[in-house]
């Protein structure tokens, strides 16, 4: 029986390909930067063929690193980004460019859902209005009709690869349930389109891709995308899940009341339930379904979170590489909670939980004292702050607090990082031994679609250790009330100024 499993994610940063064995020991892994297009303010595209390229290449180079026989290689599984589309035509061609989740051109059709049936749409696709599908596919009939009406389907990254590598027309076109609350038309409780929502929208139903699970067998590799892949013709391909959902699989979160944080380029908190209560008072956190059945993973984001860390550490460098991120925490790590009455906000492209355009990027309080030291600590301090707004909307959402948060991600390296947010939510933050759990998720829904995994949820948790924990100091979680208290505040006043800026 083959005894190796791919893991592919389609990120924002790149794609970065993962060969596992069984026990999710990694065996080779291979990752390719995103050309990330940038045509004017706000716009944020990527061209699908460069997707789909940097899928083969990274898998080649994967099998050719690992010297495997390719045909011990039992399947391919995919995550990706989830609130992006791009459209295709009856033959799986692109013919848009990939609208990604950080383009904010879609805000005239946000502001259009959310007065004519924000509500029902929260309610129904478990998610506030949002930089994703629904505004976008507006914004396609609306702004490029001649466009739209070439669309036969809207997809996801993760949907035209696997188009692409199996060969798919678009009536096999799909979106797997762990995306469909960034549908901005699906019933995400009952598995369906929403007529109600279709209608009120006018969207033809038609171009609305079917809703699958993510280990629905998607199809099997072609003689040419194995001859360009290095895989052998007719490997599995599955349908794939959300880079989230996949994350939070491979992070071992598979039942109530464990909690996750993706420190990455969109800083993540959530925490898994069994029950669907969708945030529908304020429009904050998106109630997305995990990939295992019968459990929820509602969430709330900053766009740029991980982005605003590094673009502190880049500012301050300023080509000086002496000045690291460890050595900006070891200077950071001393100073008091609060950074001496000084705040930032991590917004730069507007708040998307819940959406706010007018809330933007800010240090608030610098004086003469304030040095790179202060600025480092008070940018990771804003995340915790955000993420207590988060965790104060779950406890009410879910009925019940968490007492460990695992972290994953790049910025889950960080001993500083760790603790501050562990001492503002008052919760115990643990890191995990991989910061690859998305490719690890995508390649446990790859194992069960082929056979070699029966129980996800136990292939999951067997391969998780857990490497350092961090404890919160009640003294220093004392201090951050004051702060976490002061910054829903903060947001308000900056979004009045930047209105009329």
């Amino acid at each position: 029986m083959s005894t190796l499993l791919l893991g592919v994610d389609i990120g924002t940063q790149g794609t970065k390909t993962c060969l596992y064995r069984t026990d999710g020991t990694l065996v080779a892994s291979a990752f390719e930067p995103s050309r990330l297009i940038e045509p004017a303010p706000g716009a944020v595209e990527q061209e699908p063929d460069e997707i789909y390229g940097s899928v083969l290449r990274t898998v080649r180079e994967v099998v050719e690193k690992s010297g495997v026989d390719a045909g011990d290689i039992a399947a391919l599984g995919m995550d990706g980004q989830m609130a992006g589309i791009l459209g295709v035509d009856r033959d799986f061609n692109a013919v848009t460019p990939y609208d990604s989740w950080l383009d904010t051109r879609c805000e005239d059709q946000i502001a259009f859902m959310r007065e004519t049936a924000g509500e029902r749409v929260a309610r129904i696709t478990g998610a506030p209005v949002s930089y994703a599908h629904g505004p976008k596919v507006l914004r396609w009939k609306s702004v490029f009709p001649d466009a739209y009406a070439k669309i036969d389907k809207f997809v996801l990254p993760v949907t035209y690869v696997a188009g692409r590598l199996c060969g798919l027309k678009s009536e096999a076109a799909y979106i797997d349930y762990t995306c469909l609350h960034f549908s901005g038309f699906g019933d995400v409780e009952h598995l369906r389109w929403s007529d109600e929502l279709l209608e009120t929208f006018a969207v033809d139903r038609r171009k609305m891709p079917e809703i699958v699970s993510p280990w629905r067998v998607a199809g099997r590799l072609t003689p040419e995308a194995a001859r360009q892949s290095g895989l052998k013709a007719g490997t599995i391909v599955c349908a794939g899940a959300g880079d989230q959902a996949a994350t939070s699989l491979g992070a071992g979160i598979t039942r109530p009341g464990l909690a996750f944080d993706v420190a990455g380029t969109a800083s993540v908190f959530s925490r898994c339930t069994d029950a669907f209560a969708p945030d529908v008072a304020r429009q904050t956190v998106l109630y997305a379904r995990c990939v295992l059945p019968g459990l929820w993973i509602p969430l709330a984001y900053i766009g740029g979170g991980g982005l605003c860390v590094r673009w502190i550490r880049d500012t301050l460098a300023a080509g000086n590489p002496a000045v690291t991120y460890d050595t900006l925490a070891a200077a950071a790590a001393p100073l008091p909670p609060g950074s001496e009455k000084l705040m930032f906000v991590p917004h730069f492209s507007g708040r998307v939980c819940p959406n706010d355009p007018w809330v933007r990027g800010s240090f608030v309080g610098l004086s003469g004292r304030h040095g790179p030291a202060h600025m480092f600590r008070a940018v990771m301090e804003s995340i915790g702050y955000e993420y207590a707004l988060y965790d104060a909307i779950l406890r009410e959402c879910v009925g019940v607090g968490a007492d460990e948060v695992y972290v994953i991600g790049g910025g889950a390296k960080s001993a500083l990082f760790n603790q501050i947010k562990s001492d503002i939510l008052g919760i115990r933050y643990t890191a995990l031994n991989t910061a690859d759990t998305g490719s690890w998720g995508a390649a446990i829904i790859a194992g069960h679609a082929a056979g070699v995994f029966d129980d996800m949820a136990r292939a999951a948790e067997s391969a998780v250790h857990k490497r350092e924990s961090y404890s919160p100091d009640s003294e220093r979680h004392l201090a951050y009330r004051h702060f976490a208290g002061l910054y829903p505040q903060l947001l308000t006043a900056l979004r009045d100024v930047y209105r009329v800026l």
